[in-house]
């Protein structure tokens, strides 16, 4: 739970695009109880206490450890569990505890550092609670004895600082040896000389105290057993050893060699090696050949457990003297872990109206190996939907990197993968799943563009004549589809109240019965909406055709079937076989071939004597009339339909034989009337034609006069009229008030230079209104001299001089 809790976090806080650069640092003591106090990070970063809660305020560290905690109604940061420095930090001079604030709605973080500050928590511990020495008694004051000095995991003052010997003796002084990788050694300087005779035993405390407040101290035992003659102690040739090797070495694989000598010759020269126990450290990994001091592996090795071994030899001669050298072991890394990808955070589904640079997900790649070996590179298999992008430090985030559509994609499946650079390559892969959830972006559509239905008329009330169906690409509520009649024109909300459509299934309903004799079809249109938000619809026009049921008998028009007793026909008593003698006329009003009719003789008088045609209805002679025939003939015809079933009506006639009568002679009949109503019609219709021709032929008439007057109007002299004349024609032509246009013909003598000339009737007064100006003449081109008498003056209506000539004409409007 809280590695996936610390996930969700580190994905948030990366996903932020601002984030504080530069941490917030605090510092706490080790060893705090749980809830004490650190700091109020409210107030630090800048936020109010308020925004913590609204905002889901969380910790987040890189470790599955938290040591820290939140509260949000106050902003406070405590400690949440004890906090040993050196289980976090071993001896390093500095620690420090990195974790994040996360915030959400928006995403934001915090780089927080928390320092624990070292306390006087603990004691300085020697290798061995009791330590023993063969001395020889000649040995000479001044020598020094080196032992394994305490160690104290504290740093700083609270390290270990000094030692000393209780009771105080006067043979042994305690002295800080020189200091190496390993630690401070320790030696016990003889101070006086030794004799085994007079103290055969010497037994002290050597206490070492750190510097600490107050001060803690460790206390070793030490025993001096007084040797005879073995005056020379081992030699090693390095007081420090250092060793290199791969992680991934065999056990039993040789590290290094330890070499002591010892200037003593038989037992006292022999020397054997061993490991003196270091605090805090366990030779285990390793063993050593205590002849020929060897050291080897003992047990796998781990570079990312330990990168550094310190251990301790111990040359011991025949003779119970000793020396101590330290050996410093490097385990060299080797490509042996591959890269690790922990998923902070991953959203799934994603709605495929996400942004392109949507963050989808946030993780981070750790490699235990260093180097080369722990520097990790992540690449996405090829897709184009999705990219990597570098988000903080070895953060990496997976982006939308283009617009999605789930009807396109529903899922993508992604495969991320880290390859560190070592030699070879290790590589992980990791894959996410992604679900691309639906948004309403597509209208239902219907699977026909236009429907045609059909009913039979006089149908059931609420008839089930058909069904639309249309389809949603969507998923879901936006997939689901309700039908209804689309609001019309109130022109068409007449079709609306006959026809309802099932809101689930889009099954369509006729209300109530129809007449196809009074509607033929019925046009609706049907909407198609879906449930997302907002709806989507689509429109569909359904056409409901009414089919025709024989639901209508035939009607008999002819012969009129009101009247009683029923009317006569006349027939001549010469009338030959197939004389007409009347003709039955019926109509249907339904349609095809439920109006198709037949006529057949259901009764006669004299079934013999008459024959009606099927299809036409006509009543004839079926043979020459006889004397025998009764001169009074009743007939019943039968009108029937063709539709299943038949319906039928009956048209009841009678017929009168007659002696002396012709067809020229005799009243016509109802079928002679409607014989002559053809012929006036055919009369009609040619004097239509003949109207039509005249009225071409006056019309071709005319153009062709109007052409001949143009032409002359051309090459004829043009007559202007002086003074008043001119601007009366002006004025006339100007303000449109003559009534008429007329063209007026002037006739002139040819003997006389001027000649009177008078306005005669229009040639032809309905003619479109012309203007004509020429005259011709003989002489040529004059203009013509004199006034126009006002309208009315009696005096002679000629004071121009015209040019002599046969003939002149004036023509103006």
């Amino acid at each position: 739970m809280a590695s996936a809790r610390q996930v969700l976090c580190l994905c948030a806080f990366l996903c932020v695009p601002q984030a504080r650069s530069e941490p917030v640092r605090y510092s706490v003591a080790e060893e705090r109880e749980s809830g004490s106090l650190v700091a109020h990070v409210a107030k630090d970063v800048g936020l109010d206490v308020a925004q913590l809660r609204a905002r889901e305020a969380r910790l987040v560290s890189e470790d599955s450890r938290q040591y820290f905690r939140l509260d949000p109604r106050t902003g406070r940061l405590a400690v949440r569990e004890r906090i040993d420095r050196e289980e976090i930090c071993g001896q390093a001079v500095t620690c420090t505890v990195p974790f994040e604030l996360l915030l959400a709605n928006p995403l934001q973080f915090f780089r927080i550092e928390v320092a624990v500050e070292d306390i006087n928590d603990h004691a300085p511990v020697f290798p061995e609670e009791q330590v023993t020495f063969k001395i020889p008694e000649t040995s000479d004051p001044g020598s020094r004895f080196p032992l394994e000095g305490a160690r104290d995991l504290d740093v700083g003052s609270n390290s270990l600082q000094a030692y000393s010997i209780t009771p105080e003796n006067e043979h042994f002084s305690v002295s800080l040896g020189s200091q190496s990788r390993g630690g401070r050694s320790v030696e016990l300087v003889l101070e006086k000389a030794l004799d085994r005779e007079e103290q055969e035993e010497i037994a002290f405390s050597l206490i070492a105290t750190d510097g600490g407040s107050p001060p803690r101290s460790g206390t070793a035992q030490v025993r001096i057993l007084v040797l005879d003659v073995n005056d020379n102690a081992p030699v090693f040739t390095q007081e420090l050893y250092d060793g290199q090797i791969l992680e991934n070495a065999p056990e039993d694989s040789v590290v290094l060699r330890v070499v002591a000598t010892d200037a003593d010759a038989g037992v006292n020269g022999e020397i054997s090696y061993s490991f003196s126990q270091a605090v805090g450290h366990s030779p285990s990994a390793f063993k050593i050949d205590p002849l020929s001091g060897e050291i080897r592996v003992s047990q796998p090795l781990d570079f990312e457990a330990a990168e550094k071994h310190e251990l301790s030899v111990r040359a011991t001669d025949g003779g119970g003297l000793s020396a101590l050298c330290r050996v410093v072991v490097e385990v060299a890394d080797v490509n042996d872990n591959a890269p690790e990808l922990v998923v902070s955070s991953f959203s799934s589904p994603l709605a495929e109206s996400a942004l392109p640079g949507t963050v989808v997900g946030l993780f981070v790649v750790k490699d235990r190996d260093a180097g080369d070996n722990g520097k990790v590179v992540c690449s996405l298999q090829e897709q184009p939907a999705f990219s990597l992008r570098p988000a903080y430090k070895n953060y990496y985030e997976l982006v939308t990197a283009s617009a999605l559509d789930r009807e396109e994609t529903a899922q993508y499946v992604l495969a991320v993968t880290a390859a560190d650079a070592g030699s070879p390559p290790l590589t992980t892969t990791q894959t996410f799943t992604v679900d691309i959830s639906d948004v309403n972006d597509n209208a239902p559509v219907f699977n026909q563009t236009s429907y045609t239905m059909y009913v039979r008329e006089n149908n059931e009330p609420s008839a089930l004549v058909g069904a639309v169906q249309a389809a949603d690409r969507d998923v879901g509520p936006n997939a689901k589809v309700t039908y209804s009649l689309a609001p019309g024109r109130p022109a068409e909300r007449g079709p609306r109240s006959y026809v309802s459509v099932n809101s689930e299934n889009g099954n369509v309903f006729v209300l109530r019965p129809l007449d196809y004799e009074q509607l033929r079809q019925l046009e609706v249109v049907v909407s198609a909406a879906d449930s997302g938000s907002p709806p989507l619809s689509a429109n569909v026009t359904v056409r409901v055709l009414v089919v025709d049921e024989n639901d209508n008998a035939p009607v008999v028009l002819h012969p009129a079937q009101d009247s009683s007793p029923p009317s006569s026909e006349l027939v001549p008593t010469s009338a030959e076989a197939g004389y007409l003698v009347t003709k039955v006329v019926a109509v249907d009003a339904d349609s095809g071939q439920n109006a198709w009719l037949s006529y057949h003789l259901l009764k006669a008088t004299d079934p013999g004597l008459f024959a009606v045609g099927t299809q036409s209805g006509e009543v004839r002679l079926r043979r020459p009339l006889t004397e025998r025939d009764a001169v009074k003939q009743k007939l019943v015809v039968l009108v029937r339909d063709n539709g299943r079933p038949p319906l039928s009506a009956t048209a009841a006639l009678g017929a009168l034989l007659l002696d002396g009568f012709s067809d020229a002679h005799m009243p016509r009949s109802g079928l002679a009337a409607e014989d002559e109503g053809g012929s006036l019609t055919l009369y009609l219709i040619l004097s239509l034609a003949f109207v039509s021709i005249l009225f071409l032929a006056s019309a071709a008439a005319f153009v062709a006069c109007k052409v001949c007057k143009r032409k002359a109007l051309k090459e004829g002299p043009v007559l202007y009229g002086p003074g008043d004349f001119q601007s009366s024609l002006a004025d006339a032509a100007g303000t449109a008030t003559l009534p008429h246009a007329y063209c007026y013909e002037v006739s002139l003598t040819t003997g006389s230079g001027s000649s009177e000339f008078k306005f005669l009737k229009p040639v032809l007064a309905g003619l479109p209104p012309q203007r004509c100006g020429t005259a011709a003449g003989a002489a040529g081109e004059e203009d013509l001299a004199g006034d126009f008498p006002p309208a009315g003056d009696p005096r002679p209506q000629s004071h121009g001089t015209l040019p002599a000539g046969p003939f002149s004409r004036l023509a103006f409007e």
